[in-house]
């Protein structure tokens, strides 16, 4: 009960210490979305072939907005496939907020995106040379839906930040409680054995940790990284497939299924690659 206890003290304590910063991050990330929304995605249905690294600067921006927003313009045939993977790969959602708030990794941040933009970048325009047209199917009306959207307008700034906030805090609160009974049961070296720790096929669990369309699978990662379980090639793998809930909306919004997949399919493919890849040189 002792060992319980004092986890549960330190747990509480590790996520109440980031509960003032997430929820100002989020008021500041409230106003960027509600009011730039409209600016990004006249900026990506403009931009033609350099929408693709527009979407990657976009993407990096850690909220839900951008991915759901890029979904819903290429399901109505406005962006093309390589602007969608490029925001999906580029996209981290609280991944970002999470390292910032940790003194000792908010350095790690600049490596991560610089690693994400480049391969968001990369990918998206081998997409559009050589496999849109075996990805994308022809779309009517060229309208974006509306579809889904993370929170409506008449909620204002302060609910859906404070939402957001609160889902965060605890999935941090629990993932966190789970991970520091691992460690103190297992310790760090065998609790990374069972994540493949040391291999090159770490980053395709992580990535296949990242599809999972929720912002659970971007805290479960960056917790991974912080504590030393999984390296940062793998959690890089895993964020480039984390595009939150875009890919739930993709599914919902965009009625070709075969498309969605074969879509799914490039955006694993990528992080996979881009993973061994970093595995292999660093």
């Amino acid at each position: 009960m002792g060992m319980i206890k004092e986890i549960l003290i330190d747990t509480s304590m590790d996520s109440l210490k980031m509960l003032p910063y997430l929820f100002a991050a989020f008021v500041l990330l409230e106003i960027l979305e509600q009011y730039s929304g409209a600016f990004t995605q006249k900026v990506l249905s403009k931009v033609g072939k350099a929408g693709v690294a527009a979407g990657a600067l976009f993407g990096c921006i850690p909220q839900c907005g951008f991915s759901v927003m890029a979904a819903n313009l290429y399901a109505g045939g406005i962006i093309s496939a390589g602007t969608l993977v490029s925001v999906f790969i580029a996209t981290s959602d609280e991944a970002l907020l999470i390292l910032i708030g940790n003194p000792n990794a908010a350095g790690e941040v600049g490596a991560l995106l610089t690693a994400k933009i480049v391969i968001a970048v990369a990918a998206g325009y081998f997409v559009d040379l050589f496999l849109a047209e075996k990805i994308t199917m022809p779309k009517k009306g060229g309208t974006p839906y509306r579809g889904w959207d993370c929170h409506k307008e008449e909620e204002g700034i302060l609910r859906p930040a404070w939402d957001h906030t609160a889902r965060i805090f605890v999935y941090l609160f629990l993932f966190n409680g789970a991970l520091n009974l691992c460690v103190t049961i297992f310790g760090i070296e065998q609790l990374s054995a069972v994540l493949l720790g040391d291999t090159m096929i770490q980053p395709v669990a992580a990535a296949v940790i990242g599809l999972i369309p929720n912002c659970a699978a971007s805290v479960i990662l960056t917790q991974l990284y912080l504590e030393g379980v999984v390296s940062f090639a793998s959690v890089t793998a895993g964020l480039c497939t984390g595009a939150g809930i875009g890919l739930a909306v993709l599914c919902k919004v965009n009625r070709n299924k075969r498309e969605n997949l074969k879509i799914i399919a490039v955006l694993f493919g990528t992080a996979v690659a881009a993973g061994m890849l970093l595995e292999f040189f660093m």
